[in-house]
């Protein structure tokens, strides 16, 4: 059974495993971390653990019989508003579970009203998730030199579970 967690520095060593294994698939679609991001991970997990306890950010990985099949991050939050990113494993999708996880984490109780996305134009199953999840696409982004497009998706501020624009 899949669940959802808050990330933790116990996560550490499975999350550069769940990203190195995904590397070569996650580049088909979204840019690339850079070797940089591999090279310096225990330094750039430490920092996510303090942007998370800061709360400037939400951090969330899947764990699947121990192993983290993805992630769904919620960032960059100020006044109410946060941007998605989310990421699964090749070997875990297709199967709904973005969906499913995407909808755990923008119902957690943040206290947020507003949360955006982008996805490159190519990343149909991206969009597709968005969509299901109460999204609406806003307009046209570039993502690294990458046409793209940005979403919304506001939070009724009374019903936390309910989009307020689905």
């Amino acid at each position: 059974m899949v669940t959802v967690e808050r990330l933790g520095a116990e996560h550490a060593d499975e999350l550069l495993r769940f990203e190195r294994e995904n590397r070569a698939y996650f580049a088909r679609v979204i840019p690339d971390r850079g070797d940089a991001y591999f090279d310096e991970f225990p330094e750039r997990h430490a920092a996510l653990l303090a942007m998370q306890d800061a709360g400037t950010d939400h951090f969330h990985v899947l764990v699947d019989e121990g192993r983290i099949v993805g992630r769904v991050n919620l960032f960059d939050i100020q006044d109410g508003s946060a941007e998605l990113g989310y990421r699964i494993a090749e070997s875990a999708a297709g199967r709904g579970l973005a969906t499913w996880a995407v909808r755990e984490v923008i119902s957690t109780p943040y206290g947020l009203t507003r949360i955006t996305a982008r996805t490159t134009a190519d990343n149909v199953a991206s969009q597709k998730i968005l969509t299901r999840v109460g999204f609406t696409r806003t307009g046209e982004v570039e993502l690294n030199g990458k046409p793209g497009f940005s979403y919304v998706l506001a939070i009724d501020p009374v019903d936390k579970m309910r989009p307020a624009n689905g």
